[in-house]
């Protein structure tokens, strides 16, 4: 990909004074972030205090209003669509949301057709069939190593329904997903979510193993573990003011 380079996989990420205005007052303000690439960032903060909003900015899905920020070397708001091309997001209620009934084989087989599609270039489309099924093979079967997700474990193997898995199952398959477009940065939200003591520890090995391995990662969350770098948001919003603060922000990300 042309472009600004880090010298890492991983994309550094870096904001000041950054902030977003909508319609109905400021989703975030203020906020500043110096992370490497690699890096493993939570955004801490209560539900309804511009969390989502933050994450979905530094990934390039929302246009800030105030202050600088740049990710993997390129500029937001200036540079949104470069940032969407090296970023990815695990889950994100109401923006990546799994379909239920269709199976883990179902899903990660449509990621990575859509991967070959949009990230390759035009010499790779044009490579033997059997060479572009292998390279789709790998991607998947790294992207399943790096998210710890073993087929073989699940009720029904490969054919698994996603309503039927653990809630830690599929926060597993959702960044598999996206690991399968090898972004440098990672966007997950609401990390902690329904999780015990010992899956939030789980989850929070899993996110740490995807940065060392080069993998920038942004996490929102409630409670943020030792040794792990944190951002804290707040707004001064009403609950039905960030209600729709929030639906209006899922819309504007899901077009992105």
């Amino acid at each position: 990909m042309d472009g600004p380079t880090d010298g890492a996989r991983g994309a550094a990420v870096t904001a000041e004074g950054f902030g977003l205005k909508g319609p109905r007052g400021w989703a975030f303000r203020g906020v500043g972030v110096d992370a490497g690439p690699g890096s493993l960032i939570a955004v801490k903060g209560p539900s309804g205090t511009g969390r989502t909003c933050l994450l979905l900015a530094l990934t390039g899905r929302m246009r800030p209003t105030e202050g600088e920020a740049a990710v993997g070397g390129f500029r937001l708001p200036k540079q949104l669509a470069a940032v969407r091309r090296i970023s990815a997001l695990g889950p994100v209620p109401g923006v990546t949301d799994l379909d239920p009934a269709l199976t883990v084989a179902e899903h990660l087989r449509e990621r990575a057709l859509l991967a070959r599609r949009f990230d390759g270039s035009l010499r790779d489309l044009l490579r033997p069939r059997a060479e572009r099924a292998a390279e789709a093979r790998l991607r998947v079967d790294t992207a399943l190593a790096a998210a710890g997700l073993d087929m073989e474990s699940l009720p029904k193997g490969r054919r698994t329904s996603v309503r039927d898995l653990e809630r830690l199952e599929v926060l597993r398959l959702s960044v598999a997903l996206a690991l399968i477009g090898r972004p440098r940065l990672l966007g997950v939200d609401d990390l902690d979510l329904k999780l015990s003591d010992a899956e939030r520890a789980e989850a929070w090995a899993l996110l740490r193993s995807i940065a060392d391995s080069g993998t920038t990662v942004v996490a929102v969350c409630s409670e943020v573990p030792d040794g792990v770098d944190a951002v804290s948001v707040s707004t001064t919003r009403t609950p039905e003011n960030d209600d729709k603060e929030t639906a209006d922000a899922l819309a504007e990300a899901r077009l992105a």
